[in-house]
């Protein structure tokens, strides 16, 4: 699982770059909030990848708390899906996908807790 995650990481902060770059430079048209939007998606995204790269670490050092940091990762993941997903959705389209992005902060949350209990668990 290391390297998986180490490589969803790197291509989620790579991704994250891109977004970046065009919230800066070609999400003009799109109106100001969804630049703010495109900003804070690309934000914790470029986060939680390096946050994977960090889980791949994790595995690698503490295999007794493994299991804390396989599940920290796929909160990570699904953290970026709901939470960075929803805010480019938004920015993009104008639909309200306003239950998703607290769904997203709250799987970064608990793999946070999870991650850093893994570390004391190995």
């Amino acid at each position: 699982m290391d390297r998986v995650f180490f490589f969803i990481g790197a291509v989620l902060s790579g991704l994250a770059v891109a977004a970046g770059a065009y919230g800066a430079h070609g999400a003009v048209s799109l109106g100001s909030e969804s630049v703010i939007w495109i900003n804070k998606a690309a934000r914790y995204q470029m986060y939680h990848g390096l946050a994977l790269l960090m889980v791949a670490w994790a595995c690698t050092q503490w295999p007794k708390g493994i299991r804390y940091s396989i599940s920290a990762g796929f909160l990570f993941v699904l953290g970026v899906f709901c939470f960075s997903g929803s805010l480019y959705v938004m920015a993009f389209t104008g639909l309200n996908m306003g239950l998703f992005t607290p769904l997203g902060g709250m799987a970064f949350i608990l793999g946070w807790l999870l991650l850093a209990t893994g570390a004391l668990r190995g």
